[in-house]
C-alpha cells in the first residue's frame, strides 16, 4: 500500500504558474509510475500526465502539453506537476496516483490505482 499526499494548489491568474508536489509513502516509490489526474465539477476525473517508473517515458493530455511539466525525485519520493500559462478550464482538483504494479511505464490511465486526496487550483480569469 501506497499513502499519497498532494500539495501546492492554490488561486493563480490566467496566465500564471502553480508547482504542485505529491509525496508517497509506504512502498518503494522509484519502482512505480506515476500520473497526475483531475476532476472539475460536474465532469469526470480526467489524465492529465504520467511518468514512468525510470522517468524515460512521459505522457500529456493534448489539453497540458506545452504548459505543463511532470517530473519526479526518487530520492525524496517525490512527484511534481509544473503548471504554466494557467487558463481558467485547468480549475479542478488534482489528484496524484501511482501505478498499481511496479516497472511500468503509466501509458495508460486505467493502470492508476492508488490515488491522494487532491489538491484545489482555481485559475481565475
Amino acid at each position: 500500500q501506497v499513502q499519497l499526499v498532494e500539495s501546492g494548489g492554490g488561486l493563480a491568474q490566467a496566465g500564471g504558474s502553480l508547482r504542485l508536489s505529491c509525496a508517497a509513502v509506504g512502498r518503494t516509490f522509484k519502482n512505480y509510475a506515476m500520473g497526475w489526474f483531475r476532476q472539475a465539477p460536474g465532469k469526470e476525473r480526467e489524465f492529465v500526465a504520467s511518468i514512468s517508473w525510470s522517468g524515460g517515458n512521459i505522457y500529456y493530455a493534448d489539453s497540458v502539453k506545452g504548459r505543463f511539466t511532470i517530473s519526479r525525485d526518487d530520492a525524496k519520493n517525490t512527484v511534481y506537476l509544473q503548471m504554466n500559462s494557467l487558463k481558467p478550464e485547468d480549475t479542478a482538483v488534482y489528484l496524484c496516483a501511482a501505478d498499481r504494479r511496479p516497472l511500468g511505464l503509466g501509458r495508460f490511465p486505467a493502470a492508476f490505482g492508488s490515488w491522494g486526496p487532491g489538491t484545489q487550483v482555481t485559475v481565475s480569469s
